[in-house]
């Protein structure tokens, strides 16, 4: 061989070499771990409420902003206001980056101040973000002759909760620190039931997310069945503002005082529990993911809410986005951490319901008859109903499908099967569809 080819020879070697190694430095350890994998969004609410909504259009919508594009499964898990969720993500699920918690804002809160039932510490969990720094609202219906916040305290009524979130910490907290007249129904599976409850006279009112309000009231506000009476927020939300909802602070004064508090302390109660507010629908993974797939997994956070494709949808949901970072509930945590024991152990206290309780008496419908048409592969589902349409909304994932006594899928429900729709009201996503052929 010449001296020419043997040098052409080497340098082809050395440039297979250095271009193996250069291969070899680009690979991403994350998309090579994510590619062909499946991440499971644990949703610590019930099924057709504002968590399990968010939930499921992030489970469209992340994984294409995931190096990898990993397939995503949202399942319901519910129990505690999310505790029971937040703790099998954190002692049952892998903690390899494919199990996601989509938990209720207020979580970080109840571990701090100590309650019983969280496995895990606040401080210690890795938040991922947030879509959105939600607003309170407090309503009521117009049935009662409730105009304004400021009659709350001058007459009894019924809010209804779902359990330790803001739907009883609200009510709990203007009773023990204000000397509201509230009366509590518990033991709603989520919101949605409760505005049916507001429509038959079982409840009067509702403490909630103004996002979640406007899209589950929606029908009751046009015809003014309902009416907001108080932002519950640190800063006003540029939509109750034009529509003249007054701030809660502006009512902390001396005339609306329980015995024995002060405005100040009143209004730091408060604060702390409204700063849960900002941190919206928190997602997170466990303690002790990979740091390099938690960089990419909050990475995908932020692309996400660049994505037209996923804004598009929102708006059509008319769900609005509000980035928080992880970084920033991690931020809120560690202050809500920072506060002093004996004034969580207060606070702690005033969240209790402390007046007249009850428990609902709410029962999902079950309507039965052949069905007439069948969208999105099952994702809607319409039967006739006493010679009317009623349609269900079906979960791949939190409804039940029978079909003959069988475990089924919502694709294998056809046109002619006669089925049976276990749901809120017609319209809302079906707890089970039982089919016959």
């Amino acid at each position: 061989m010449s001296h020419s080819k043997a040098r052409t020879v080497a340098y082809c070697a050395i440039a297979a070499v250095t271009l193996g190694a250069a291969a070899t430095a680009a690979a991403d350890p994350v998309a090579d771990f994510y590619n062909a994998k499946r991440i499971t969004i644990i949703v610590g609410s019930g099924a057709g409420g504002g968590y399990d909504t968010y939930g499921r259009l992030v489970a469209r919508h992340l994984g294409r902003n995931i190096p990898g594009k990993p397939g995503f499964l949202v399942k319901n898990m519910t129990g505690a206001s999310s505790i029971v969720a937040a703790n099998h993500v954190v002692n049952v699920a892998p903690k390899d980056g494919t199990t996601i918690g989509a938990l209720q804002r207020e979580i970080a809160l109840v571990e701090i101040m100590g309650q019983k039932g969280p496995k895990f510490k606040a401080q210690e969990l890795q938040w991922l973000g947030s879509l959105a720094s939600e607003a309170g609202v407090c309503a009521v219906a117009t049935r009662t002759g409730i105009m304004s916040f400021e009659e709350l305290f001058q007459r009894e009524f019924v809010f209804g909760g779902t359990g330790p979130n803001i739907t009883e910490f609200h009510p709990a907290m203007l009773n023990n620190l204000m000397a509201a007249k509230t009366k509590l129904i518990k033991g709603y599976p989520a919101t949605p039931p409760i505005h049916l409850a507001i429509e038959r006279k079982e409840v009067d009112g509702i403490c909630q997310s103004w996002a979640s309000f406007k899209e589950q009231a929606n029908k009751m506000l046009k015809t003014g069945e309902i009416k907001p009476l108080v932002q519950m927020a640190l800063k006003p939300e540029p939509e109750m503002q034009k529509m003249g909802i007054p701030m809660f602070f502006d009512f902390v004064n001396d005339r609306h005082l329980a015995a024995g508090q002060t405005v100040d302390d009143v209004k730091n109660y408060f604060r702390l529990v409204l700063a849960s507010g900002v941190m919206g629908r928190p997602y997170m993974v466990a303690p002790g993911v990979p740091a390099a797939r938690v960089k990419a997994l909050r990475g995908a956070f932020v692309a996400m809410t660049k994505d037209a494709k996923f804004m598009a949808e929102a708006k059509k949901q008319r769900r609005d986005i509000e980035l928080v970072t992880g970084d920033e509930i991690q931020d809120i945590v560690k202050t809500m951490a920072a506060t002093p024991k004996e004034k969580l152990a207060l606070l702690d206290g005033h969240l209790k319901f402390k007046g007249k309780v009850a428990q609902t008496t709410f029962k999902m419908a079950r309507h039965s008859g052949k069905v007439t048409k069948v969208g999105g592969k099952g994702r809607e589902i319409t039967i006739s109903y006493n010679g009317k349409p009623a349609l269900a909304k079906v979960s791949g994932s939190s409804t039940k499908v029978r079909i003959d006594g069988k475990k089924g899928k919502r694709s294998d429900v056809k046109v002619g099967m006669t089925c049976t729709f276990v749901y809120p009201e017609a319209g809302m996503q079906a707890q089970e569809v039982l089919c016959k052929k």
